[in-house]
Order: structure tokens, then sequence, then C-alpha cells
């Protein structure tokens, strides 16, 4: 069975760009299009990995991030960054929380596919032990 990953982005063209270069890749894709749909979605049906935007028209994916940090049942949630905001505060605090990796856009497509696994393989590397 393919990696689950869910794409939470409200830009629809990067989030469909998106989408055929990780299916392309070999991910299952889901997309959410703004924080609070994803939250509902990565607490619902976990995927193996988010890929999470900073800037949403709801709650922020910090936010987001924040409180699957803070459930149990999702603390453990790998999550990646992919965001415009290239200001350090907001990748030290995303790297702080527990994210596994802050890219930013404009991306490249390797770059994206190496974290997403990367993410997924240190989690199963933190449940072996």
């Amino acid at each position: 069975m393919p990696p689950r990953v869910l794409v939470v982005e409200d830009e629809l063209a990067l989030a469909q760009a998106l989408a055929i270069r990780l299916r392309a890749a070999g991910f299952a894709v889901e997309l959410a299009a703004s924080g609070l749909e994803g939250l509902r979605m990565a607490t619902t049906s976990p995927p193996d990995v988010l890929l999470l935007d900073v800037r949403l028209p709801d709650i922020d994916g910090l936010e987001l991030h924040a409180r699957l940090r803070s459930h149990p049942d999702h603390a453990d949630l790998p999550v990646v960054f992919l965001s415009a905001n290239v200001q350090d505060s907001a990748r030290q605090l995303a790297l702080g929380q527990g994210a596994h990796a802050y890219l930013t856009k404009p991306y490249d497509p390797r770059e994206v596919v190496a974290a997403l696994h990367g993410a997924i393989a240190a989690r199963a590397a933190r449940k072996e032990t």
C-alpha cells in the first residue's frame, strides 16, 4: 500500500501540481484547502505524513501543527512544512514544534519527496525504540 500524504494547501493550482508530482513518486494523496479541513481529515483518518502550508485561510499551519501535537493520538504524526514564508522565525517555530522539515516555495519536487520519505522513516524508527 502506498504511503498516504495529506497536503494542506489553499492555492488550488499548487495543491493539484503537488498531488500530481507526489502520485508520480508513489504516494496516495489527499488534499485539504484550509487548516480546519486539514485538522479534521488528519484526526479522522490520519495519513502517514502531512505536507503543510503555513499561511492558510482559517487557522494557520503552525496552529494546526500545535493542535495535532497537543492530542496524544496524533502527537507523532510526521509533518513537513512547505511554505512561501521564508522568515527564520517561522522555520524555527515549526521545527521547534517537532516538524520533520521546513521547505520553502518555490520548491524542488525531489526535496519534497525526500523530506516526506524521511519523515515517514523517522516515525518508523521512533516506533521501533
